[in-house]
């Protein structure tokens, strides 16, 4: 989470918290943690992916998609794509017809990709620290 730009300044090193989060997310059906390892075995690629139902949109249930990464090393190699299409397939096996995601503003390149998979900018998102 922290190999990059943004994650390497609000990102830790104390996994306590981390694996407090993940227990929590590991006990819910409608979380995934997806990790992708390489032939060494090593991560190069992380998501979380939440299965939402809603109301909205005559009741369509949402696949959201946090925490996308992938390691330096691995970018523009087709892992992201991958990864996202994986995604998507996991969300339309849970009833999920809408994705969503968020991606920091300052992530130019980022919004480029996931426009190249068919996301549209559609809606401004709002944060408020609790």
């Amino acid at each position: 989470m922290s190999d990059d730009e943004l994650g390497a300044s609000r990102e830790g090193d104390e996994l306590v918290a981390y694996e407090r989060a993940f227990d929590k997310l590991s006990r819910d059906w409608s979380n995934y943690l997806a990790v992708v390892r390489d032939e060494e075995d090593a991560v190069v690629g992380t998501m979380q992916l939440s299965i939402i139902p809603g109301l909205s949109r005559k009741g369509t249930t949402r696949l959201q998609i946090e925490g996308v990464r992938v390691a330096a090393s691995e970018r523009s190699h087709g892992v992201g794509r991958a990864m996202l299409e994986w995604a998507h397939a996991h969300g339309r096996a849970r009833g999920a017809r809408l994705a969503q995601l968020t991606t920091d503003s300052s992530r130019l390149k980022a919004h480029e990709f996931y426009a190249r998979l068919g996301y549209e900018k559609s809606h401004v998102g709002l944060k408020l620290q609790l």
